[in-house]
């Protein structure tokens, strides 16, 4: 038990190290690794968005992927499951990712503009707990999305070999990429310094288990803080590391890639953890649990790039400028499907409409 909690508390301090590099070698300040951003941007490269400012295939993502997967075969903890609502999940991940494109981050990158001095990010933080704890309310009432089964190998396969093909795109064949010329997608350190940051991100993510949403909802449920402990970590040593660079830069505003508008900050979020709780983990669980095989992750991980790009081509994610319109509207219709998804799939429904003689299953002709 203390080996996996100083292997969780590493892992964490590690991956802020990490992040803090990353920045200095060239990566949006405050945003060494964001998930959220940079699935974004890879939705960008691959052409699915039309913003040019947030197009750029990340090699940490690539690299994440494949470090988790590599150590997955080591760790014979690589399985191939799937099958379990795999639609619902999709919609789930669509509606997450607006939210933290409204935020402008993931709870990952939330750490990390609080570690750079991002008050802004405090609220965000207490929207992810309020998400968080909505969720844990329906699973504690009995919600889920059914059981993953054991899968024929070669589809737990798919994912990392998706992966594998756009690297050898980004090494190979570069120019078939969308890349910005300005903006966040512009600024990036170096190709083989980002993958080689993402497969120790993947490796350490992976035999620790990190993630942010499940810490709060284990936090919340069992009073756990197993998960927690290495994202404290992780704020810990990236605010240390800011304070040593010079980029610690306190307040609400003149913050890097982010905005002041409080209420849709604290929404956005919520919105997001709400999501997370229900499909099992953050955006950075779900990679690693796809690369370990789970074909409903992968699912996850295509909605989360899907979302990306319908958030940027209906004009729905916010900007350093603040919230559109469209961006609000559609954190409402959130909150409002999730919360249906949430009702309808949980226990005390289902018993009712047993009480009264209405089969859960829907036969096929």
């Amino acid at each position: 038990m203390l080996k996996k909690k100083v292997l969780i508390i590493f892992a964490g301090g590690f991956v802020g190290l990490l992040a803090v590099i990353l920045v200095q070698q060239g990566n949006p300040s405050n945003m060494g690794i964001c998930i959220a951003c940079f699935l974004r941007d890879i939705s960008g490269a691959l052409g699915l968005h039309r913003a040019a400012p947030v197009q750029y295939m990340r090699p940490e993502i690539l690299g994440l992927v494949l470090g988790a997967f590599g150590s997955s075969l080591v760790t014979r903890e690589f399985r191939a499951i799937g099958g379990s609502n795999a639609l619902t999940r999709f919609m789930l991940a669509i509606i997450s990712m607006v939210g933290m494109l409204v935020f402008l981050g993931c709870p990952l990158r939330l750490l990390l503009r609080l570690a750079g001095g991002d008050f802004n990010a405090f609220l965000g933080l207490a929207g992810l707990v309020t998400g968080t704890a909505a969720g844990a309310w329906f699973l504690n009432r009995g919600f889920t999305l059914g059981r993953a089964m054991p899968q024929k190998k070669i589809n737990g396969y798919l994912f990392p070999v998706i992966i594998f093909i756009l690297l050898l795109l980004l090494f190979f064949t570069p120019s078939l990429l969308f890349s910005s010329q300005a903006g966040p997608g512009s600024l990036h350190a170096p190709l083989l310094i980002s993958l080689g940051a993402g497969l120790f991100i993947g490796i350490l993510a992976q035999c620790s288990h990190l993630c942010m949403a499940g810490g709060i909802r284990d936090l919340i449920l069992s009073r756990d803080i197993h998960l927690l402990s290495g994202f404290i970590s992780l704020l810990v040593i990236a605010l240390i590391g800011n304070l040593l660079t010079g980029s610690f830069n306190p307040g609400f505003t003149n913050q890097s890639l982010a905005h002041s508008d409080g209420v849709w900050n604290f929404l956005g979020m919520m919105l997001g953890g709400w999501g997370f709780v229900l499909l099992g983990g953050c955006p950075l669980r779900q990679l690693v649990a796809a690369s370990d095989g789970n074909t409903d992750c992968a699912v996850t991980v295509l909605g989360l790039l899907v979302g990306a790009a319908l958030a940027h081509n209906f004009g729905l994610a916010a900007s350093p400028k603040g919230v559109p319109l469209a961006g609000k509207v559609s954190v409402i219709i959130g909150l409002v499907i999730i919360f249906a998804i949430a009702f309808f799939n949980s226990k005390f429904l289902t018993t009712k409409l047993s009480a009264q003689g209405v089969s859960s299953n829907v036969q096929g002709n």
